[in-house]
């Protein structure tokens, strides 16, 4: 046999062995962070993942194991699939992962998986005049594709970012993606911001104010109460109660 041809077996043999071996694809992953006026986030991570006939049955066999880490299923998926918002010092919370079944395509199939959890410390707040709040988005927990200018989204990635409600925009950059058009009018009433595939995130700011109704301001006050006191709260609140009663009752 030529030199030639023993090369050209080879790369059949190469390509065969390619197509034959399990294999995974990330080809869309949407991040979704809903935040609070707590200054926590809940984050929704949704991956798209192309897998090849040959990793129906390693697939599925992992999926139905339900045993299996997010480490596990990252040597199988990539590391595409992490939680791309990390605060390094409170870590995250309410942490679930949910790998759909294959939806068969010719050649191969698709599968999503869901991942969904809480983050705290995700803004920075301040108090700027009566019943009125400062909120900064604190760009340290982003935990996206680290470049030599700092973090910039994935190729393959989208970014979404929805306000508390009663939320009033502030600064936003970069300019997002989604409203396009809305920087003109100031971004009043909106609510979610979206940024898209390869948008450099290094220079990331984000800021809105929130005014509390005097309802809520009443409430965070007790809130405060509760959790320096915890249920002794209660029984304060019983014995300013019955002093007032008695108090009305011997005065009348």
């Amino acid at each position: 046999m030529s030199r030639a041809a023993a090369l050209a077996s080879l790369v059949v043999i190469a390509l065969v062995v390619a197509e034959a071996w399990p294999s995974y694809n990330v080809t869309q992953l949407n991040v979704t962070v809903y935040l609070n006026s707590s200054t926590t986030a809940h984050v929704t991570e949704l991956l798209t993942v192309m897998v090849s006939n040959e990793s129906y049955v390693q697939y599925n066999t992992s999926r139905l194991a339900r045993n299996l880490t997010l480490s596990e299923w990252q040597v199988l998926i990539g590391p595409l699939l992490t939680q791309h918002l990390l605060n390094p010092r409170t870590g995250i919370s309410s942490f679930s992962f949910i790998p759909s079944p294959i939806t068969p395509h010719y050649g191969y199939g698709i599968a999503d998986m869901l991942l969904t959890y809480n983050v705290q410390n995700v803004t920075f707040i301040n108090q700027t005049g009566p019943r009125t709040f400062l909120y900064r988005f604190n760009p340290a927990v982003f935990n996206f594709n680290p470049s030599a200018s700092g973090q910039i989204l994935m190729p393959n990635t989208n970014l979404t970012i929805v306000l508390p409600r009663g939320a009033v925009i502030d600064k936003v950059s970069p300019i997002p993606d989604s409203p396009a058009s809305a920087f003109s009018h100031g971004y009043v009433n909106v609510t979610s911001f979206s940024w898209f595939r390869q948008e450099p995130l290094s220079k990331f700011a984000l800021s809105f104010t929130i005014i509390e109704s005097p309802q809520q301001e009443v409430a965070d006050f007790f809130g405060s109460i509760y959790a320096a006191l915890g249920p002794l709260t209660y029984v304060i609140i019983a014995v300013v109660v019955i002093l007032f009663i008695l108090y009305t009752y011997f005065r009348s």
